[in-house]
């Protein structure tokens, strides 16, 4: 129960959300133009280089989504429950094996080919959006904020014009989702431009705050 409470309180979406937007704007500037989260981008850049023979740079789009698809599949294997008898609890090591991945992530100089840093950070998107999807009861998106944008402007919506109480509660979720998704970026983007690579150790600390939060409602609980 408090993995799932956990999981899905508006702290741990908004620690989730900002590492995302960092990385968006770490991938772009310092790993080849990719954006390892939303995978749009990368099949609308596939496409073009497919169509000008630009083979070399189709490849790099085309890694980060299939990365992306083994990480889904990986992430509906632990959300069917099938590691629970392994693991003790699935959720939070998955959330270690993201930030390790990150941590290491951090240690490839940019010099290096960039699908070695970009399909991991791929794979560790996958995993967000189809483990933790839902605040309380709204559903977000974690990696891309297309769809938050929208369920903010209908929630203002039902606030502004229709008066529904229960849409402020939204209108202010989602206002804070998108904001951090976009604070993310920003962040993400004044230290890739100081830290270089090593700016992938930020998000990795994101994460670690969020294992933290397993605990502190754990403990808290008892």
């Amino acid at each position: 129960m408090c993995n799932m409470t956990t999981s899905t309180s508006l702290r741990f979406a908004l620690l989730l959300t900002c590492a995302s937007g960092f990385l968006d704007s770490y991938t772009f500037l310092a790993r080849g133009g990719v954006f390892a989260n939303a995978q749009t981008g990368n099949v609308i850049f596939l496409g073009l280089n497919l169509a000008q023979q630009h083979w070399h740079q189709a490849l790099g789009h085309l890694w980060p989504i299939l990365a992306f698809v083994v990480g889904v599949a990986f992430a509906v294997h632990v959300k069917q429950g099938r590691l629970d008898g392994v693991l003790a609890y699935p959720i939070r090591m998955t959330i270690g094996l993201l930030a390790i991945i990150l941590l290491v992530v951090g240690f490839i100089p940019t010099s290096a080919p960039h699908w070695i840093a970009t399909i991991p950070i791929s794979f560790l998107a996958a995993m967000q959006i189809e483990l933790f999807r839902s605040i309380g009861d709204l559903n977000y998106v974690s990696v891309a904020t297309t769809g938050n944008l929208m369920r903010l402007v209908e929630a203002g919506y039902g606030t502004l014009v229709e008066r529904k109480s229960e849409s402020r509660h939204a209108f202010q979720v989602y206002l804070g989702v998108v904001g951090i998704f976009a604070g993310g970026a920003v962040i993400g983007a004044f230290a890739t431009e100081a830290w270089g690579g090593h700016a992938a150790w930020v998000p990795a600390a994101f994460l670690a705050v969020t294992l933290v939060l397993f605990v502190v409602d754990e403990r808290r609980d008892e």
